[in-house]
């Protein structure tokens, strides 16, 4: 299984949407409020380039929105 984390605020419509498609698959994930922890903010725009969440890193692979294609495609799922 891959390493996953979840860039997300707990108000981001979309984020809830990524992080519900993970569960419903048993993907296990690690979630990362950047609305509530500024290092992690920093450190997922140091990664993506992008302010905006979802950020979805997977095995340093960066997506950033619900890019459902992209992430069944490099989870392999």
């Amino acid at each position: 299984m891959k390493t996953v984390k979840v860039y997300s605020t707990s108000t981001c419509p979309y984020c809830h949407m990524l992080k519900d498609f993970l569960k419903e698959r048993n993907i296990p994930f690690e979630d990362v409020d950047v609305g509530a922890d500024r290092e992690s903010a920093q450190e997922m725009m140091d990664k993506s380039g992008q302010i905006g969440v979802p950020v979805i890193d997977i095995e340093g692979k960066i997506i950033v929105g619900f890019n459902k294609e992209e992430i069944i495609k490099e989870l392999g799922i």
